[in-house]
Parts: structure tokens; C-alpha cells; sequence
């Protein structure tokens, strides 16, 4: 099999992102249900906006695979507004969920609001939703985690693209790629 080039690229910053960097009790944040699917900030829009002049050079990208949590899908819209590659979300690579911000939402509800993705491939729910175990939702386990990281390298893997951009979230690239993204960051991986 030929090595693919992925460009992976972390979301935008989010309005958890914003309030984290602020908090003095970052478990406040945490818990909030208020954050949950948390949507780009202005400075999220921003970000994601400079990114459109680095993707737009990138015209060999033959897929942008987007995570179905907000953040992603609004820095994939922004960042890829005027390129020609088809878009697909994928819920394999959304965001380990250790926060009320990686808790998703329906995808008829997402449906409405981003008419130009389907959802209609989406498990509902999509995000993790296995027990509680102290937090007020579910938390997914290392186990869990790990195991659907393997899954998405081997979906990856078997995709006939051999360009394709991948928005996602830190944790989850991290753990994939062993790079530590900042918002809005592409790193780019022979895979």
C-alpha cells in the first residue's frame, strides 16, 4: 500500500478552550453543560480564518475528514470555505470525552444547522455514552479511547484517498500522531 499524506489539523479555539485558559478551578469548567458541543469563540473564527490561505495551497488534498462536535465542523467550514475537496464527518475521531464540551448533539439537530454535511451515517448518540462514573456524564476510559484511535488509523488506512485533510481535536491527535497541537495548528504525517 502507498503512504498517504495527512494533513491533520486542530480545531479552532472553542468557548471551553477560552474558559479553561481562564478558570482557577478548571473542574468548574469541566462540568459546565453550557459548554457542551462548545462552538468556535471569535478568536476561534479568526484562527480558523488564517487557516484558509495555508489549506487553499494545499489543492492536492483529496478528502477533509471532520470530527461531528461544532468546534471542528465550524473550523472546517471556515478553513476549507474555497476549497474543492468533498467533506465528510466521521465520529471516529472526535475528541476523547473527559469534558461536557466532547458530549455531542443529535445529528438531525446538527443536520439543521450545518445543512452542508450528512449526518445521516451517524449512530445517535455518536459520542460516548457508556456509565457515569462520579462526573455528570459519561466519561470514556483509556480502554474505550485507545481503541477507537486504532480504528480510525486503520479507517484511514483503508480510505482510497491518498491525500486527505483530518479536523479533529488534541487529545485524540495526540494520541494518534504523538504531536501536541495548538488550536488551529496543521501538522502534516506520512502515514
Amino acid at each position: 500500500m502507498c503512504a498517504k499524506r495527512i494533513h491533520f489539523i486542530r480545531h479552532a479555539q472553542s468557548a471551553h478552550n477560552a474558559r479553561a485558559a481562564s478558570a482557577t478551578d478548571e473542574r468548574a469548567v469541566r462540568h459546565d453543560p453550557t459548554l457542551r458541543d462548545a462552538p468556535l469563540t471569535a478568536l476561534g473564527q479568526d484562527q480558523a480564518k488564517a487557516l484558509t490561505a495555508e489549506v487553499k495551497a494545499l489543492r492536492n488534498i483529496e478528502l477533509v475528514v471532520s470530527s461531528p462536535l461544532t468546534r471542528a465542523i465550524q473550523t472546517t467550514l471556515v478553513a476549507f470555505a474555497d476549497h474543492p475537496a468533498p467533506r465528510l464527518i466521521e465520529a471516529l475521531h472526535r475528541e476523547k470525552q473527559e469534558n461536557y464540551c466532547d458530549v455531542g448533539r443529535a445529528p438531525s439537530v446538527l443536520a439543521a444547522e450545518f445543512t452542508d454535511f450528512d449526518f445521516d451515517h451517524l449512530d445517535d448518540p455518536w459520542w460516548f455514552d457508556g456509565p457515569l462514573d462520579g462526573a455528570p456524564y459519561p466519561r470514556e476510559t483509556l480502554d474505550a479511547f485507545e481503541r477507537r484511535v486504532a480504528r480510525f488509523a486503520d479507517w484511514l488506512s483503508a480510505r482510497p484517498e491518498h491525500c486527505i485533510a483530518v479536523v479533529g481535536h488534541g487529545t485524540f491527535l495526540r494520541r494518534l500522531t504523538g504531536a501536541v497541537y495548538a488550536n488551529a495548528q496543521r501538522v502534516e504525517v506520512t502515514f
